[in-house]
């Protein structure tokens, strides 16, 4: 569906955090095609060929306010206006509360690594919201979209942090939707399951995620994904567009009676 225009979303204008990959990225290649102007809002920098006058690049880190409150601006003095906001920029690092194996302690849980994952994933999230929010507020529309995680709604063996801090997005969702739905500001949550982007062998969250669940170290990619059939009703990980394409409809005019929810992107495995 990414590569093809199948909803109308002519003169938006969105930003997207993170949008330099992942989910994000696919994500502003769905809007673009659909017709809409892009805004990415990142720490990484996207390709040079995924940009254009349709598709801007602002760097920067979501946690300075200073930083995120001059691109909003610059968005503006860009684009004239905002119509939208998708909130995907996040970190996860797998880690478990004690290392019930004492084997590998770097892997527990600390101080160093929770301050980074709320920082990151509820303080980037909550400056960046604000700051639209003020532009939303004035014009008295626009479209937050929040995106939390199965993880945040079911929690997750060996993500703690990463999983309370989905779920304090999925508790942004709520709040704001009911703060904000008197000014025709919607606010919608997509929380993703597990998604089709196999971790590299070598990769160190992939190993302390394998640790975290009492496996070796050295088990192979495959084996990690080998019971999707068995744990997910559709049989299979999902779609990077899959997602995307669930964020354009929910920026759409078609979506303009749904608000203060989080839908599942998880092939039935919310439903456990």
């Amino acid at each position: 569906m990414s590569n093809e225009k199948w909803i109308d979303l002519n003169n938006k204008v969105v930003i997207v955090t993170g949008g330099a990959m992942g989910i994000g990225g696919a994500t502003v290649k769905d809007l673009y095609n659909c017709g809409a102007k892009v805004a990415i809002f990142d720490m990484a920098e996207p390709k040079e060929e995924d940009l254009n006058e349709d598709i801007k690049f602002f760097k920067l880190d979501i946690r300075d306010k200073k930083e995120v409150e001059n691109a909003v601006q610059n968005v503006l003095k860009e684009f004239g206006h905002i119509d939208a906001l998708v909130n995907d920029a996040g970190v996860t690092r797998p880690r478990i509360l004690v290392d019930y194996y004492g084997k590998e302690p770097k892997y527990e849980l600390d101080e160093e690594m929770f301050d980074f994952m709320v920082s990151v994933n509820q303080k980037g999230t909550f400056i960046v919201t604000q700051a639209v929010t003020r532009v939303f507020f004035e014009q008295k529309s626009g479209v937050i979209i929040n995106l939390s995680s199965c993880a945040g709604l079911m929690g997750s063996k060996g993500h703690s942090c990463y999983s309370g801090t989905k779920a304090a997005i999925h508790a942004y969702t709520i709040s704001w939707a009911k703060e904000l739905g008197p000014y025709n500001i919607r606010v919608v949550g997509v929380a993703p399951d597990i998604l089709d982007r196999t971790p590299a062998n070598n990769d160190e969250k992939y190993r302390a995620q394998a640790y975290g669940r009492g496996w070796s170290l050295d088990t192979k990619p495959e084996e990690f994904f080998k019971n999707y059939k068995s744990t997910i009703p559709l049989g299979r990980p999902g779609h990077l567009y899959e997602v995307a394409d669930l964020i354009c409809y929910l920026i759409s005019d078609h979506a303009s009676y749904i608000t203060g929810v989080t839908i599942p992107v998880s092939g039935g495995k919310s439903k456990g």
